[in-house]
């Protein structure tokens, strides 16, 4: 089959499909390259040399071969670059430094005093340093900031339509940042962030097809439809948590009534467990893993709840859109088996097919990573876009100088 375009599209398209390939697989000599995915033996080398110029790829040790040059096999080097994470919570900011595997390589947590605008960008900024610092990676490049956060982002302008958390309307935050920093800078909805990092290089990694669960603050839900991020026409696909629980039931953040959010993410349950107990104490997820592990009854029943009303939503979802896999995330995941049980169940019992397997994902800096993976996401989809930037450079050391 013939590319189309001109041959600077050829490269990058050839550039993509070598990169991806050693992301998957590892190491490969540029004659396994070029086997597997169908290129010339000239078009590999031709891009590999400049990957290797560049820095992003190295060579590896040689192949032992039977007979004649062994073949010398090259890798990524995913400690070319530094990629910077912010995750925009409520009260603070979950803050990371990845190489561009998203493995962390430093991380912070700065307290978030309000929610202005451009005092959160001042925020972010005044971070970059202390965050590069920390990495101790002086010969490092920065490649860029990820950012995410609740909300309706509209991608190709890298600003927030509409957070009802932060209560913002069409606010640029990707521009105010870069404005400060000088370095190309991504804005994702948090959930689609996590989605990418578990494309690039979690559970997600061999499937093209998938479904993200996050259930936190609220529940959303983001699909990866055939390798690619699915938005819809609005930037709005995914936020499952508005789905319809309960017709004229609990207010919902958004201002409906009776959204599946409002009774089953990990605030709604902590709250339901308050009113169930009546206890007046402020009671969070500590408390009620605790009690949990102690076999209270009031909290394991209200925990099988929301894991059996996701389950039964969720399987409406994997109907319409039939994922391979479905990762879950978010603070309830670490709630375990009192919850992921009777998910599953709730799951296997209501989907038209065999439900697809449901892998949770529970580990530190996991969202905050997902903001950086927006960084490295470029590196591997030359027709990714939504970053900015603005003139200038940011060297690691936090000063910048005119470009």
């Amino acid at each position: 089959m013939k590319l189309k375009g001109d041959q600077t599209t050829a490269r990058a398209m050839n550039r993509r499909l070598i990169l991806n390939l050693l992301r998957r697989e590892g190491p490969r000599s540029r004659a396994d390259i070029a086997t597997v995915i169908g290129l010339s033996p000239a078009a590999v080398t031709f891009v590999v040399s400049d990957l290797l110029e560049e820095g992003i790829v190295i060579e590896g040790k040689t192949v032992p071969g039977l007979t004649g040059r062994r073949p010398i096999p090259v890798e990524i080097n995913y400690e070319h670059s530094l990629a910077l994470g912010f995750k925009l919570m409520v009260d603070s900011v979950e803050c990371v430094a990845t190489d561009l595997a998203t493995n962390p390589v430093a991380a912070m947590r700065v307290s978030l005093a309000g929610h202005d605008p451009d005092a959160v960008a001042d925020l972010l900024a005044g971070t970059v340093p202390e965050l590069v610092k920390l990495a101790g990676r002086p010969k490092a490049k920065l490649a860029g900031i990820g950012i995410s956060m609740p909300g309706v982002i509209n991608h190709e302008q890298t600003a927030c339509v509409r957070s009802h958390r932060f209560q913002w309307d069409n606010v640029p935050l990707a521009s105010l940042v870069a404005s400060r920093v000088h370095v190309p800078v991504w804005l994702e909805d948090d959930t689609n962030a996590y989605a990418i990092a578990q494309q690039l290089f979690g559970l997600g990694r061999q499937h093209r097809n998938m479904a993200v669960l996050a259930v936190g603050v609220g529940i959303s839900c983001a699909l990866v439809i055939d390798g690619k991020l699915y938005r819809g026409a609005n930037g709005a696909a995914g936020k499952f948590g508005h789905t319809l629980f309960e017709e004229n039931g609990r207010l919902c953040e958004c201002g409906k009534r009776g959204c599946l959010m409002a009774y089953h993410s990990e605030l709604s349950m902590l709250r339901r467990w308050r009113e169930a107990t009546g206890s007046s104490e402020e009671l969070g997820l500590p408390e009620l893993c605790k009690a949990l592990a102690s076999g209270d009854a009031t909290a394991t029943a209200l925990v099988a709840d929301s894991g059996r009303g996701i389950g039964t939503a969720l399987a409406n979802l994997v109907n319409i859109t039939d994922p391979e896999v479905i990762v879950a995330g978010g603070e309830a995941v670490s709630l375990g088996d009192p919850f992921l049980i009777p998910l599953r169940e709730a799951l296997a019992a209501r989907t038209f097919r065999t439900a697809p397997p449901l892998l949770p994902d529970w580990e530190d800096n996991s969202w905050a990573r997902g903001a950086a993976a927006l960084v490295t996401q470029k590196i591997f989809d030359f027709e990714s876009s939504g970053g900015v930037t603005d003139v200038g450079t940011l060297d690691v050391r936090g000063s910048t100088s005119a470009a």
